[in-house]
């Protein structure tokens, strides 16, 4: 299952598009319209269509929504890069007009995007990849600009929706994505009773202590 992570984007996303980084998930995203924890339903052209688990930040009520993604220059990162069935909190940007030469009719799926859709930028840390209750991606100040899987402890979705709200300090996002030392993650998955215990990768003890820093 660990590999399940890589799934990610291993690789700088978006360094190449020029734009200037904007910082962690955790310094963007409250700059943004809207955060989801969201599950990717289909991909079309440069859009993808998202299923809401949860709304973390801003207001919606449909059933799914639209993001678009790169095309041209847009510093967005690729829609393949968001699998279907996938899911993932994303800190998205509303479109509220589309600029002059942004919507060609002979290539309708490679587009800006249509008023009232989605964009994710690929200019900072504004996606997490989730899997079962725990998140990774750039989440917090000082992990490398423009890598999206760094090096780092899977994050409960309950601290980062609580950071949100405020009631959950960048310096415990910081504790709680440290990395463990590779002997004890090998130590603990050579240990049966881990092995029965767990799910999604997180350990047991990560969750509980994560657990107690959430939010009620």
């Amino acid at each position: 299952m660990l590999a399940d992570w890589a799934l990610g984007q291993p690789d700088a996303t978006g360094a190449d598009c020029g734009c200037l980084w904007e910082g962690s998930f955790s310094e963007v995203a409250s700059t943004t319209d809207l955060v989801v924890l969201a599950e990717v339903h289909t991909i079309k052209g440069n859009a993808v269509d998202l299923v809401p688990e949860q709304v973390l930040q801003g207001d919606f009520w449909l059933d799914t929504l639209r993001v678009w993604m790169q095309t041209r220059d847009y510093c967005r990162p690729p829609a393949d890069d968001f699998p279907v069935g996938s899911r993932w909190v994303m800190a998205l940007t509303q479109i509220q007009e589309v600029p002059e030469g942004g919507f060609n009719p002979s290539t309708p799926n490679q587009s800006f995007g249509r008023p009232y859709d989605f964009t994710l930028s690929s200019c900072g840390g504004y996606w997490l990849r989730v899997n079962g209750s725990a998140a990774i991606g750039n989440l917090v100040p000082g992990m490398p600009r423009f890598y999206h899987q760094p090096e780092m402890s899977p994050v409960l979705v309950d601290l980062v929706a609580g950071h949100l709200k405020g009631t959950v300090s960048t310096e415990a996002l910081i504790e709680a994505s440290r990395e463990r030392p590779a002997a004890v993650d090998e130590l603990i998955l050579d240990t049966r009773s881990f092995l029965r215990g767990q799910a999604d990768w997180l350990l047991e003890e990560d969750a509980a202590t994560q657990a107690e820093a959430a939010p009620d």
